[in-house]
C-alpha cells in the first residue's frame, strides 16, 4: 500500500502496466533511474525494488514530493525526491532510465491546472502537452545507451509519441498494449472526445500503451 493524500495521483492500471514492463524487461536493474511526475512515488518505489542502482523522483507538487519521500521509506527503499518542473530539478545530471506516467487526458482548454487534482490528468486539448515536453527534453537527462519508458492512452496517439522520440534521436517502439474501460474522468468527457474525433461514437474503452525509446 502507498500513502496517497488528497490531491496526489493514486496509482492505477497505467502505473501497473508501466511497472510490469520495467520489471519484466529488466530496465531498472543496476541503473540510475529518474521518475518524472512521480505522484505518490509508485513507479519510483517499483524501480528501487526492481534493482535500480539509484532512484530520483521529481514532481511539481509539494504534496507528491512529501508522499513519495514517505512511501519510499515505508517500503524500505532509497528514493531521492526533488521538487521541480519535469527535468529542471535534475539539470546537469544523466540517467540510464527515465520513466513517466504523465497527465494525458484531453481537456477543455490548453491551460494546465496548478492547484486542483485535475493537474494529475489534464493535458491540453489533445492530451499531449506534458507528453510532448518530455519527449522533446528527455535527451537533456538521458545517458548514452539509456532508455525512456512512457505510458499513456492511445487516445493521445502512440504514433505521435514514437515520432517525437525519433526526432530527438531515439529508436522507439510500443512495448505493451492493454484495453481497459474508461475511468471516471474519461467517461465524463465522452461528448467532448467524440466531438473532437479523438474517439469513435459509442466508444467506452481505451487502449493503454507503453512506449519505449533507446538513445544509441
Amino acid at each position: 500500500m502507498l500513502l496517497c493524500p488528497p490531491g496526489v495521483y493514486r496509482a492505477e492500471g497505467d502505473t501497473a502496466l508501466l511497472a510490469d514492463v520495467m520489471d519484466r524487461g529488466g530496465f531498472a536493474l543496476g541503473r540510475r533511474v529518474l521518475d518524472v511526475g512521480t505522484g505518490s512515488g509508485a513507479l519510483a518505489v517499483a524501480a528501487a525494488r526492481a534493482g535500480a542502482a539509484t532512484v530520483t523522483a521529481v514532481d511539481l507538487s509539494w504534496r507528491s514530493v512529501a508522499a513519495t519521500w514517505f512511501n519510499g521509506r515505508l517500503h524500505g527503499t532509497v528514493v531521492s525526491v526533488r521538487r521541480g518542473d519535469l527535468f529542471a530539478a535534475v539539470a546537469g545530471r544523466r540517467f540510464d532510465l527515465v520513466i513517466a506516467n504523465p497527465p494525458y487526458v484531453p481537456a477543455e482548454t490548453a491551460v494546465l491546472p496548478r492547484h486542483r487534482k485535475a493537474r494529475c490528468w489534464d493535458a491540453g486539448p489533445d492530451g499531449r502537452t506534458v507528453l510532448d515536453r518530455i519527449c522533446a527534453g528527455v535527451t537533456d537527462v538521458l545517458a548514452p545507451g539509456g532508455d525512456v519508458l512512457l505510458v499513456h492512452s492511445a487516445v493521445c496517439n502512440a504514433e505521435v509519441t514514437l515520432g517525437a522520440l525519433e526526432r530527438v534521436g531515439l529508436t522507439s517502439q510500443v512495448l505493451a498494449r492493454v484495453t481497459v474501460p474508461f475511468g471516471p474522468v474519461m467517461q465524463a468527457r465522452v461528448a467532448m472526445l467524440e466531438s473532437r474525433g479523438l474517439i469513435v461514437p459509442g466508444q467506452r474503452v481505451e487502449e493503454l500503451v507503453v512506449v519505449g525509446g533507446t538513445w544509441q
